[in-house]
This record gives structure tokens, sequence and C-alpha cells, in this order.
């Protein structure tokens, strides 16, 4: 398997969009790419059952979450024209608007991009060993990852 990936699960403010680019800009086969794509997932302020949402909570089982992301990278990798993969997800007590999870891909035309983009962040939707509890002016929740 030819690129790079990087995975991560990270308290708020351990890691930014910009230290995830960084290490992309690092990578060899960059020069072969045409596209970055970035995905940033927030925190909704409007609950799933309803509500006003206050925070919330993520929690991680770090080393298996860790190893479900990495899963996930290098299957995005073995795409044609991905050349790299970053997969970073925040955990703890987030506010409205801050950021959740960032997905970079670099590929070689942005078709390529989007589609990895769009199913990295479904496979770890699904598949990360990570759980979102809402706590909204109306209570508190898991939320399903499906």
């Amino acid at each position: 398997m030819m690129g790079s990936y990087g995975v991560g699960v990270h308290e708020k403010g351990e890691i930014s969009l910009e230290e995830i680019l960084a290490e992309v800009r690092k990578n060899p086969e960059l020069d072969k790419a045409g596209a970055i794509g970035c995905f940033i997932g927030i925190v909704r302020g409007e609950g799933l059952k309803g509500g006003r949402v206050r925070k919330l909570s993520v929690e991680a089982y770090r080393e298996q979450a860790e190893r479900s992301l990495e899963r996930i990278a290098r299957e995005i990798l073995e795409k044609p024209g991905i050349v790299d993969v970053r997969i970073h997800h925040v955990v703890g007590e987030l506010e409205v608007g801050e950021p959740i999870l960032y997905i970079v891909v670099a590929g070689s035309h942005r078709g390529e991009v989007f589609e990895s983009l769009r199913e990295a962040v479904d496979l770890v939707k699904k598949e990360a060993a990570i759980r979102e509890k809402e706590i909204t002016d109306s209570g508190e929740y898991w939320v399903s990852q499906e």
C-alpha cells in the first residue's frame, strides 16, 4: 500500500485542522494529488430528540477506537488515486459548534476525494468505538451512531 495516513482520538484542543494539514503536506506522494478534501463534524445545537443541546459528552475506548479509525483510514487509502487519509476524533465535553471529527483526504481528482470523504464519515459513524451523549435542556441521552 502506498500513501500515508494518520489517526487519533484527542481531548479538546489537542488537534487542529492546521496541524492535520501540516502532516498531509509532509507526505512525499502529495505531488500526485490534485485535491485535498476536509470534513469537519461539529456539535449540533438542536437535539436529535428535540430541545437545545447544552453540550455533548463524547467517550471512546481509546485503543479500540484508534484501531477502528486506523482500519478505516487504510481501507480508504487503498482506493485508486488516494494518497493520504487523516481521521481524528475529539472526546470530552464539547460545546455547540465545536469540532468533534476531522477527516482529511488527498487524492488525484476531486471526485474520488469527495467520494472517499463521504465513505470515511459513514464508516466512522458506524464502526468507531465512540459514544456520544447529548445533554439538552430537556434531558440527556446516548446518541445512536448509525
